[in-house]
């Protein structure tokens, strides 16, 4: 797995203006790895997992040193943007997600580009 920083202002304006809906394309299941996407009403769209940085088993999900920058940029109210394997994923601590947590992700991801935090909307499939 290959993961390496990625910066916020490297998104589209779009987020940071419009409403934006991210909608899971991946079940809530335990897993620390979840799918999903980012769209605006005009169509426009960005691919945007969410990634439970200190998941371990079978194997470390994030470097050591990833995981401490994700829990660091967490501490101070903000999100850690990665892109893995070639996919944009914000970082958040813990070994799965949940409703709660995806939704402050996604809250985090808005104040990133500079978008208040009610243009944005969180679907979640079941």
């Amino acid at each position: 797995m290959e993961i390496r920083g990625f910066d916020a202002f490297d998104l589209p304006d779009w987020l940071g203006t419009d409403a934006v809906t991210w909608t899971s394309t991946t079940k809530f299941d335990g897993s620390a790895r979840i799918s999903g996407q980012l769209k605006n009403a005009a169509g426009l769209s960005r691919q945007l997992d969410l990634l439970a940085v200190d998941a371990a088993y079978p194997s470390p999900v994030c470097p050591e040193p990833e995981r401490r920058a994700a829990h660091q940029a967490w501490q101070f109210g903000e999100v850690l943007l990665f892109e893995v394997d070639g996919h944009l994923a914000a970082a958040a601590p813990g070994t799965r997600f949940d409703a709660n947590l995806a939704c402050e992700v996604v809250r985090r991801v808005a104040k990133s580009v500079g978008a208040p935090s009610n243009n944005f909307t969180v679907s979640i499939a079941l």
